[in-house]
Protein backbone atom coordinates (compact mmCIF):
# COMPACT_ATOMS: atom_id res chain seq x y z
CA UNK A 1 0.00 0.00 0.00
CA UNK A 2 2.76 2.24 0.40
CA UNK A 3 3.57 2.70 -3.88
CA UNK A 4 0.45 4.50 -3.85
CA UNK A 5 1.50 7.35 -1.24
CA UNK A 6 3.62 9.99 -3.42
CA UNK A 7 6.44 12.24 -1.57
CA UNK A 8 6.21 15.50 -2.29
CA UNK A 9 9.54 17.50 -1.93
CA UNK A 10 9.18 20.20 0.59
CA UNK A 11 11.06 23.45 1.30
CA UNK A 12 11.87 23.95 5.21
CA UNK A 13 13.18 26.79 7.40
CA UNK A 14 15.28 25.71 10.68
CA UNK A 15 17.04 27.62 13.50
CA UNK A 16 20.21 25.59 14.96
CA UNK A 17 19.61 25.45 18.61
CA UNK A 18 22.88 26.63 19.01
CA UNK A 19 21.19 29.20 22.02
CA UNK A 20 18.29 26.91 23.40
CA UNK A 21 17.66 26.25 27.24
CA UNK A 22 14.95 26.39 28.85
CA UNK A 23 15.04 29.69 30.74
CA UNK A 24 11.45 30.49 31.67
CA UNK A 25 8.00 28.32 32.06
CA UNK A 26 5.66 29.23 29.52
CA UNK A 27 3.81 25.96 29.02
CA UNK A 28 3.19 22.63 31.32
CA UNK A 29 7.06 21.04 29.56
CA UNK A 30 9.27 23.77 30.70
CA UNK A 31 10.83 23.68 33.89
CA UNK A 32 14.00 26.31 34.31
CA UNK A 33 15.48 23.55 36.92
CA UNK A 34 15.61 21.28 34.35
CA UNK A 35 19.22 21.44 32.45
CA UNK A 36 19.05 21.43 28.70
CA UNK A 37 21.95 19.10 27.05
CA UNK A 38 23.29 21.68 24.86
CA UNK A 39 25.36 18.75 22.94
CA UNK A 40 22.86 16.33 22.67
CA UNK A 41 20.18 18.82 21.41
CA UNK A 42 22.57 20.00 18.68
CA UNK A 43 23.27 16.21 17.71
CA UNK A 44 19.41 15.51 17.72
CA UNK A 45 19.07 18.17 15.73
CA UNK A 46 21.52 17.68 13.17
CA UNK A 47 20.08 14.27 12.87
CA UNK A 48 17.00 15.68 11.55
CA UNK A 49 18.49 17.85 9.21
CA UNK A 50 20.49 14.49 7.68
CA UNK A 51 16.95 13.38 7.44
CA UNK A 52 15.28 16.12 5.38
CA UNK A 53 17.93 16.25 3.34
CA UNK A 54 18.08 12.60 2.67
CA UNK A 55 14.54 12.29 1.63
CA UNK A 56 15.02 14.93 -0.99
CA UNK A 57 14.11 18.37 1.01
CA UNK A 58 15.33 21.46 0.87
CA UNK A 59 16.45 23.24 4.09
CA UNK A 60 17.43 26.78 4.50
CA UNK A 61 18.56 28.40 8.10
CA UNK A 62 18.09 31.45 10.02
CA UNK A 63 20.70 32.83 12.34
CA UNK A 64 20.06 32.34 15.67
CA UNK A 65 20.68 35.05 18.30
CA UNK A 66 21.73 34.98 21.53
CA UNK A 67 19.19 35.22 24.12
CA UNK A 68 16.53 33.71 22.39
CA UNK A 69 16.14 30.24 23.46
CA UNK A 70 13.12 29.08 21.80
CA UNK A 71 14.37 30.68 18.41
CA UNK A 72 15.03 26.82 17.63
CA UNK A 73 11.08 26.78 17.13
CA UNK A 74 10.95 28.17 13.54
CA UNK A 75 7.55 26.48 13.05
CA UNK A 76 5.99 29.42 15.61
CA UNK A 77 7.55 32.31 13.40
CA UNK A 78 5.18 32.33 10.34
CA UNK A 79 2.62 30.62 8.04
CA UNK A 80 3.48 30.41 4.70
CA UNK A 81 1.14 29.57 1.56
CA UNK A 82 1.67 30.30 -2.03
CA UNK A 83 5.02 32.60 -1.20
CA UNK A 84 2.74 34.56 1.26
CA UNK A 85 3.90 35.30 4.95
CA UNK A 86 1.51 35.58 7.38
CA UNK A 87 3.98 36.37 10.71
CA UNK A 88 4.35 36.39 14.60
CA UNK A 89 3.35 37.75 17.75
CA UNK A 90 4.17 36.05 20.48
CA UNK A 91 1.51 35.28 23.33
CA UNK A 92 4.75 35.62 25.75
CA UNK A 93 6.70 38.48 25.95
CA UNK A 94 10.05 36.53 25.77
CA UNK A 95 9.48 35.46 22.50
CA UNK A 96 8.41 38.42 20.79
CA UNK A 97 11.86 39.57 19.76
CA UNK A 98 12.02 36.18 17.52
CA UNK A 99 9.75 37.35 14.93
CA UNK A 100 12.16 40.42 14.03
CA UNK A 101 14.86 37.93 13.18
CA UNK A 102 12.41 35.56 11.10
CA UNK A 103 11.12 38.57 9.04
CA UNK A 104 14.32 39.40 8.31
CA UNK A 105 15.09 36.49 6.99
CA UNK A 106 11.85 36.46 5.21
CA UNK A 107 12.39 39.96 3.48
CA UNK A 108 16.56 39.33 2.71
CA UNK A 109 14.78 36.26 0.53
CA UNK A 110 12.18 38.38 -1.51
CA UNK A 111 9.24 37.98 0.58
CA UNK A 112 7.03 40.25 1.73
CA UNK A 113 5.82 39.87 5.25
CA UNK A 114 2.27 40.51 7.23
CA UNK A 115 2.54 41.93 11.16
CA UNK A 116 -0.20 40.34 12.67
CA UNK A 117 -2.48 42.91 14.79
CA UNK A 118 -3.12 40.05 17.07
CA UNK A 119 -1.75 37.67 18.81
CA UNK A 120 -0.14 34.54 16.47
CA UNK A 121 2.17 31.66 16.41
CA UNK A 122 2.47 30.68 13.13
CA UNK A 123 2.57 27.39 12.68
CA UNK A 124 2.33 26.58 15.96
CA UNK A 125 -1.79 27.26 15.56
CA UNK A 126 -2.25 27.66 11.88
CA UNK A 127 -2.02 24.57 9.74
CA UNK A 128 -2.67 24.55 5.94
CA UNK A 129 -4.36 21.72 4.31
CA UNK A 130 -4.36 22.72 1.07
CA UNK A 131 -7.87 23.71 0.96
CA UNK A 132 -8.32 26.15 4.18
CA UNK A 133 -6.21 26.65 7.80
CA UNK A 134 -6.93 24.97 10.75
CA UNK A 135 -6.17 27.37 12.90
CA UNK A 136 -6.19 26.42 17.18
CA UNK A 137 -7.23 28.63 20.04
CA UNK A 138 -7.49 28.01 23.51
CA UNK A 139 -3.98 28.85 24.79
CA UNK A 140 -1.55 31.15 22.35
CA UNK A 141 -3.63 32.34 18.54
CA UNK A 142 -6.40 34.44 19.47
CA UNK A 143 -9.71 33.95 17.55
CA UNK A 144 -9.20 37.62 15.99
CA UNK A 145 -5.83 36.47 14.24
CA UNK A 146 -7.99 33.40 12.48
CA UNK A 147 -9.93 36.10 10.66
CA UNK A 148 -7.34 38.20 10.16
CA UNK A 149 -5.69 35.58 8.33
CA UNK A 150 -8.49 34.51 6.26
CA UNK A 151 -8.62 38.16 5.55
CA UNK A 152 -4.54 37.59 4.11
CA UNK A 153 -4.28 34.50 2.60
CA UNK A 154 -8.17 34.30 1.15
CA UNK A 155 -8.81 30.89 2.34
CA UNK A 156 -11.53 29.58 5.04
CA UNK A 157 -9.87 29.46 8.16
CA UNK A 158 -11.68 26.08 10.55
CA UNK A 159 -11.00 27.55 14.22
CA UNK A 160 -10.62 24.68 16.69
CA UNK A 161 -10.13 24.90 20.23
CA UNK A 162 -7.33 23.37 22.34
CA UNK A 163 -8.49 22.47 25.86
CA UNK A 164 -5.39 20.67 27.33
CA UNK A 165 -2.60 23.14 28.20
CA UNK A 166 -0.28 20.07 27.46
CA UNK A 167 -1.26 20.91 23.40
CA UNK A 168 -1.28 24.39 23.97
CA UNK A 169 -0.54 24.75 20.09
CA UNK A 170 -1.96 23.07 17.15
CA UNK A 171 0.68 21.35 16.15
CA UNK A 172 1.31 19.50 19.34
CA UNK A 173 -2.10 17.40 18.78
CA UNK A 174 -2.74 17.30 14.63
CA UNK A 175 -0.63 17.28 11.66
CA UNK A 176 -1.39 16.95 7.84
CA UNK A 177 -0.57 13.54 5.95
CA UNK A 178 -1.64 14.75 2.85
CA UNK A 179 -4.25 16.80 0.61
CA UNK A 180 -6.68 14.70 2.37
CA UNK A 181 -6.06 13.04 5.09
CA UNK A 182 -4.96 14.33 8.90
CA UNK A 183 -3.85 12.72 11.77
CA UNK A 184 -5.05 14.10 15.71
CA UNK A 185 -5.57 13.55 19.52
CA UNK A 186 -9.00 14.11 19.84
CA UNK A 187 -8.94 14.66 23.78
CA UNK A 188 -7.06 17.69 23.08
CA UNK A 189 -9.76 19.55 21.57
CA UNK A 190 -13.24 21.10 23.05
CA UNK A 191 -16.62 19.27 21.62
CA UNK A 192 -17.54 21.05 19.14
CA UNK A 193 -14.31 21.15 17.72
CA UNK A 194 -14.07 17.65 17.64
CA UNK A 195 -17.56 17.37 16.15
CA UNK A 196 -15.81 19.44 13.07
CA UNK A 197 -13.08 17.38 13.01
CA UNK A 198 -14.30 14.01 12.56
CA UNK A 199 -17.02 15.21 9.47
CA UNK A 200 -14.13 17.39 7.95
CA UNK A 201 -11.65 14.31 7.96
CA UNK A 202 -13.82 10.54 8.38
CA UNK A 203 -10.84 8.65 8.03
CA UNK A 204 -8.63 10.41 10.46
CA UNK A 205 -5.69 8.54 11.49
CA UNK A 206 -6.11 8.69 15.73
CA UNK A 207 -3.67 8.95 18.25
CA UNK A 208 -3.95 7.74 21.94
CA UNK A 209 -2.53 10.34 24.64
CA UNK A 210 0.44 8.22 25.29
CA UNK A 211 0.99 9.13 21.33
CA UNK A 212 0.40 12.72 21.94
CA UNK A 213 2.28 12.64 25.08
CA UNK A 214 5.66 11.47 23.41
CA UNK A 215 4.77 14.31 20.55
CA UNK A 216 3.67 11.83 17.70
CA UNK A 217 1.58 14.42 16.47
CA UNK A 218 4.64 16.96 16.40
CA UNK A 219 5.07 15.43 13.11
CA UNK A 220 5.87 16.72 9.61
CA UNK A 221 4.61 14.55 6.45
CA UNK A 222 5.64 15.01 3.08
CA UNK A 223 2.98 12.70 1.88
CA UNK A 224 4.94 9.23 2.16
CA UNK A 225 7.19 9.76 4.73
CA UNK A 226 6.35 10.72 8.07
CA UNK A 227 9.19 12.18 10.26
CA UNK A 228 8.14 11.13 13.98
CA UNK A 229 9.37 10.92 17.49
CA UNK A 230 10.15 7.10 17.85
CA UNK A 231 8.98 7.22 21.29
CA UNK A 232 5.04 7.29 19.52
CA UNK A 233 5.34 3.53 18.88
CA UNK A 234 1.54 3.01 18.35
CA UNK A 235 0.61 5.65 16.14
CA UNK A 236 3.82 5.39 13.73
CA UNK A 237 2.05 1.49 12.95
CA UNK A 238 -1.06 2.94 12.52
CA UNK A 239 0.63 5.44 10.09
CA UNK A 240 2.56 2.18 8.47
CA UNK A 241 -0.79 0.35 8.14
CA UNK A 242 -2.51 3.19 5.96
CA UNK A 243 0.92 3.32 3.64
CA UNK A 244 2.86 5.68 5.24
CA UNK A 245 6.61 4.98 5.93
CA UNK A 246 7.45 6.51 9.19
CA UNK A 247 10.77 8.09 10.09
CA UNK A 248 11.93 7.69 13.51
CA UNK A 249 13.76 10.90 14.35
CA UNK A 250 14.74 11.39 18.72
CA UNK A 251 14.27 14.98 19.06
CA UNK A 252 13.31 14.43 23.04
CA UNK A 253 15.82 17.30 24.54
CA UNK A 254 13.65 19.58 22.98
CA UNK A 255 11.10 18.25 24.86
CA UNK A 256 12.01 19.98 28.02
CA UNK A 257 10.88 23.46 26.34
CA UNK A 258 7.53 21.66 25.19
CA UNK A 259 8.76 20.96 21.49
CA UNK A 260 9.65 18.81 18.63
CA UNK A 261 9.82 17.78 15.32
CA UNK A 262 7.31 20.06 13.62
CA UNK A 263 8.14 22.85 16.72
CA UNK A 264 11.64 22.98 14.70
CA UNK A 265 10.46 22.89 11.37
CA UNK A 266 8.62 26.01 9.18
CA UNK A 267 7.36 25.03 5.51
CA UNK A 268 7.90 27.58 3.14
CA UNK A 269 5.14 27.06 0.65
CA UNK A 270 5.77 28.74 -2.96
Amino acid sequence: MSETRVRRPRRFLVCEPRHFAVQYAINPWMHPDSPVDVDLAQEQWQTLIRAYRAHGHTVDAVEPAPGLPDMVFAANSAVVVAGRVFGSLFHAPERRPESDHYENWFRTAGYEVHRPESVCEGEGDLVWTGRYVLAGTGFRTTREAHREVQEFFGHPVISLTLVDPHFYHLDTALFVLDDDNIAYYPQAFSAGSRAVLAGLYPDAVLATRDDAMAFGLNSVSDGRHVFIAPQAEALAARLGERGYVPVPVDLSEFRKAGGGIKCCTQEIRS
